[in-house]
């Protein structure tokens, strides 16, 4: 489980981001081939088995979508690597808006566009790129993740009661 040095580290970093939630099956223990009547076809694509669920996959789920042409459990073992899929399956991020900190020079910029507009402004962006990014199929996949990213980090500026 080269991969589990990463997972473990990104779940505590994120313990506190109630948008994701992290769960492992141990396949050896656990034999959950099926949840709801949906496949889960634990192996296929790689080991480890990698699934979001949103409810936009219901209960079949997403597999992870390698990024590079290395093994699957060394590409989930970097932590960069199993962040990022984190925040872009989760529709999260690591950014804190309030002090910047864990944010990339792009997401700051961003961020300093939109800090001091009101919240009906960014409500109504965050709408816009939610209905973008849920038809993000034709869009190219970078300009699909920083569609999501962005609303990531539009929702983390507005009130919990906005959302």
């Amino acid at each position: 489980m080269k991969q589990a040095p990463a997972w473990n580290q990104v779940a505590q970093a994120f313990k506190a981001d109630d948008s994701v939630a992290f769960g492992d099956i141990n396949l050896s223990e656990e034999q959950i081939r099926d949840i709801h009547g949906e496949p889960q076809n634990p192996g296929a694509g790689g080991w480890p088995t990698v699934r979001y669920f949103n409810k936009e996959t219901g209960y079949g789920g997403k597999p992870y979508p390698k990024k590079t042409d290395k093994a699957m459990c060394d590409e989930l073992g970097d932590n960069e690597y199993m962040q990022a899929y984190v925040e872009e399956a989760g529709g999260t991020t690591m950014c804190d808006v309030e002090k910047f900190t864990s944010c990339t020079d792009k997401e700051s910029k961003f961020l300093e566009k939109w800090k001091n507009k009101g919240k009906d402004d960014i409500s109504k962006e965050h709408a816009r790129l939610l209905r973008t990014t849920s038809n993000s199929k034709d869009m190219k996949p970078e300009a699909a993740a920083w569609a999501r990213k962005r609303s990531a980090l539009l929702k983390r500026l507005l009130p919990r009661e906005e959302l």
